[in-house]
């Protein structure tokens, strides 16, 4: 089966440069785009032979690094390779919290990102062991990854201030499934309601636009 790589940015033009990018680096790889991180969720779920995402953090439909954690979710045995203009030192740790593999930034040289590519596509790298005092915070990041692509769903809704029958209008569900989604997710996050539920997860970086 051929290797599928799927190039989620919205920018056209910058689609464009990851392509040669995935030519050089994959030949025969089939590529898939998507402009929205909903066009991307729709892809990860249909594409065939799916062996790495390379994901901007400000695709529209994203808020901070949701894209990472729903994409990784949906799909927890692709690496995904966060490629993005998002500034300071922490971006690099914090989208490998949310699962992703590695970070570049958008003005890397096309060599740095072919590398990049050619490395994420054989295997997944090691990361580095949290150190002491990062590992309560380095915890909740691994639970927020760790939700189903439906709960962190319901989670961005909530952190977007909707209400349960919101949600369930928009996700196309009924009021007591969204219910039995929050409880699911209080639980996991170990919170008592649905505001601290919020906090947990914006303290994350998850309503950050990056």
């Amino acid at each position: 089966m051929t290797d599928t790589v799927l190039i989620a940015d919205d920018h056209p033009l910058f689609r464009q440069a990851l392509m040669l990018a995935v030519q050089r680096a994959v030949p025969d790889a089939r590529i898939v785009e998507a402009g929205t991180l909903a066009a991307a969720a729709r892809a990860v779920e249909a594409a065939d032979g799916l062996r790495l995402i390379l994901l901007d953090l400000k695709m529209p439909g994203a808020v901070g690094y949701s894209g990472i954690a729903l994409l990784h979710a949906e799909r927890p045995d692709v690496p995904i390779l966060v490629v993005s203009s998002a500034e300071g030192a922490a971006a690099a740790e914090e989208v490998r919290a949310f699962g992703a593999i590695g970070f570049l930034r958008k003005d890397s040289d096309l060599g740095a990102i072919e590398d990049a590519i050619a490395r994420a596509i054989q295997a997944q790298p090691p990361t580095a062991a949290p150190a002491p005092d990062e590992q309560p915070i380095a915890a909740i990041r691994e639970t927020v990854a760790g939700l189903t692509p439906t709960q962190l769903k319901v989670l961005l809704a909530v952190l977007d201030g909707q209400l349960n029958k919101q949600i369930a209008h928009s996700l196309g569900m009924s009021e007591a499934t969204v219910k039995a989604h929050m409880t699911a997710i209080m639980r996991k996050l170990d919170v008592r309601n649905r505001t601290q539920a919020a906090l947990v997860a914006r303290s994350l970086g998850l309503d950050l636009r990056h």
